[in-house]
């Protein structure tokens, strides 16, 4: 299976954290994912987050594509807890050490109140199971969020896992992996 992976455009409420708020994208987010995607491209589903700054882009494409359009809910990104909605620049003033801990290893320190990384990491994994099952050796476009393809992008390189947050995937990005039964490749 193929994975064509695109990360959401910019969003209404800006950058911070956004994790479970449905923020909507702004005319320049949707002009990063109309910008992404190329009319000669075919897939053979569409596959989103149910977060509206992936699924109505998601939805808008299969609908113009004539594609079958999946949510996945395992493929939101991580909930930050109490700290969903602040920015990296609001929580040194009042959280620096705790933000430390986090950008040092995510997996051994979780926001308050937020989504554990192991949780995280294990519900994507689970949805990505269920779409191999679903979509054997077929391409798919993976609308979803900075996080999900952070985590999927580490595992392709084999990062050790304190280095999941060193991996840059910026607004209206795309990445390819390829998903065999036991390992992600990341393809040019």
């Amino acid at each position: 299976m193929i994975l064509h992976l695109l990360r959401h455009g910019e969003t209404e409420q800006g950058g911070g954290l956004r994790g479970s708020l449905d923020d909507a994208l702004t005319e320049a987010g949707w002009a990063q994912l109309r910008g992404a995607v190329h009319a000669d491209e075919s897939w053979n589903a569409v596959i989103s987050s149910p977060l509206q700054r992936c699924a109505r882009f998601a939805e808008e494409l299969a609908t113009a594509r004539e594609l079958p359009l999946q949510f996945e809910a395992g493929l939101q990104e991580l909930h930050f807890g109490d700290w969903e909605g602040r920015s990296a620049a609001q929580l040194m003033e009042t959280d620096a050490d705790d933000l430390g801990r986090f950008w040092a290893d995510p997996y051994t320190f979780t926001p308050p109140g937020g989504e554990p990384l192991l949780t995280f990491e294990a519900r994507v994994l689970d949805a990505l199971q269920r779409l191999q099952t679903e979509y054997p050796a077929q391409q798919l476009l993976v609308v979803t969020h900075g996080g999900v393809m952070r985590l999927l992008l580490a595992r392709a390189r084999g990062l050790p896992r304190e280095q999941l947050l060193q991996v840059s995937v910026v607004h209206g990005q795309r990445v390819h992996l390829q998903v065999d039964e036991h390992s992600l490749r990341e393809l040019s």
